[in-house]
């Protein structure tokens, strides 16, 4: 069974209580402003969720919570991970999802156990489907297949609902200065910041690096949504401010609807009668389903102790040597100015030829290579650092223009660990270097 067609209005929660009900499997899609959703079912459970927006990203943040308790998922693990499965596609017409192949790999080698697997998938797609109740319009694709495939685990729609509501409905009761868990904080630069305490000041600057609520709680080791509750305060008073997500991270629904079209849909009933086909769910033209009062989202009364209640920043943090190796000064330039942090030693080299020497005497903990150098590429520098005995672990990140699958290949034969693509802003450069030094 193939079907497909667009919508003017979906209802998720309808559509999927029908999909559980009415296919022993399938295979949804749903595309919504450039935004694909991927959700498997079998035999009424879902076995996985995903979406397009950066999903080994979203895989390495929930290993990364894993990794502070079970030591072989280092950032080396999970780089090898993100080089050999990101582009691999040789699993969609088997309808196996990428990163569902790169879990099933971490089970193989015994960086994980099949309970922790199954763990890290419920986490997954409880994100996923906290924003899939989100879509309103788009395109869908539905397939069925055959039951070939054995799944690590299969979730209960009813309690993933649930959860997501909850999800939902604490977010909404910090809207309107909260519209999505990636918006960016930091500390505004006003009078008002002067009557913080300088102990508040010197917590709230040294969170706040340009990362986004979802990435900064990772960093944190915190609960997200009690992490933007602890910000909250100060983000209404005025003494933090918010940037919007950044791309692509700005395509996924917001949870702050206009006064015009309030937000329905994920807080519809887990009911649906089973006979209506998923064409007459989904058709422009199908009658409306019976409509149904959602129940008012409770508004959560936050109260608040604000320095209690903010992570508390390291003391004796360990200060990370970076050298940056680039034969354009303008971009040493750029990289030093993200990199100005206590937590970083950044030194520059602008002679590729003279780097291999100096990398050897400064031995750091992180190289970024520029690809496109004269005299030596940052490929051919990349295979003779990884060649040394100082350098096999040591993270390398190609910093590149070309975003190519050829590119991709070339840099993970050479050994390198990641790569940044330009042009790039200070949260994508943090988030990849603190993806490889914790």
């Amino acid at each position: 069974m193939t079907s497909c067609g667009t919508f003017q209005k979906l209802r998720p929660l309808s559509l999927l209580t029908h999909l559980s009900n009415s296919y022993d499997s399938a295979h949804l899609k749903v595309v919504s402003n450039s935004v694909a959703w991927s959700i498997y079912l079998e035999n009424g459970k879902i076995t996985y969720a995903s979406h397009s927006v950066e999903p080994f990203d979203r895989l390495d943040c929930h290993l990364r919570r894993l990794a502070s308790r079970m030591p072989s998922l280092s950032s080396e693990t999970r780089a090898k991970l993100r080089l050999m499965f990101e582009n691999d596609l040789s699993g969609e017409q088997l309808n196996i999802n990428s990163e569902y192949q790169a879990i099933c790999w971490l089970i193989e080698r015994q960086h994980l156990t099949e309970d922790q697997a199954k763990i890290l998938i419920e986490g997954l797609v409880k994100e996923v489907i906290e924003s899939f109740l989100l879509v309103e319009q788009g395109s869908y694709e539905l397939h069925s297949f055959p039951e070939t495939t054995s799944y690590l685990t299969k979730l209960d729609l009813s309690s993933l609902v649930k959860y997501a509501q909850k999800q939902l409905q604490a977010w909404q009761s910090l809207a309107p200065e909260l519209s999505s868990p990636y918006q960016c904080p930091y500390l505004a630069s006003s009078s008002l910041n002067q009557k913080l305490t300088s102990e508040l000041r010197q917590k709230l600057t040294a969170i706040l690096k340009g990362f986004s609520f979802r990435h900064l709680a990772i960093l944190l080791n915190q609960d997200e949504l009690r992490l933007a509750q602890s910000l909250y305060p100060y983000i209404k008073a005025g003494n933090i401010l918010l940037q919007p997500p950044s791309a692509p991270f700005d395509c996924l629904p917001s949870f702050v609807k206009s006064a015009k079209e309030p937000t329905k849909n994920y807080l519809l009933p887990l009911e649906i009668t089973a006979n209506k086909s998923v064409t007459a769910i989904l058709a422009p033209s199908s009658p409306e389903l019976p409509e149904i009062s959602p129940p008012n989202p409770p508004r959560v009364n936050i109260v608040v102790e604000p320095i209690n209640n903010l992570p508390e920043t390291q003391t004796n943090k360990k200060t990370y040597k970076i050298v940056c190796v680039d034969d354009s000064p303008a971009m040493l330039r750029e990289i030093s100015y993200f990199l100005d942090d206590e937590s970083f030693a950044v030194s520059t080299i602008s002679d590729p030829i003279k780097a291999l020497m100096q990398i050897v005497r400064l031995k750091p903990d992180l190289i970024l290579l520029d690809v496109k150098m004269a005299g030596i590429d940052g490929y051919e520098l990349c295979r003779l650092l990884r060649n040394h005995s100082f350098f096999k672990t040591t993270p390398i990140i190609m910093v590149t223009g070309n975003t190519g699958i050829i590119d991709r290949v070339k840099a993970k034969m050479v050994g390198a660990s990641g790569y940044l693509t330009k042009p790039f802003a200070q949260a994508d450069l943090l988030k990849i270097v603190f993806r490889h030094l914790s």
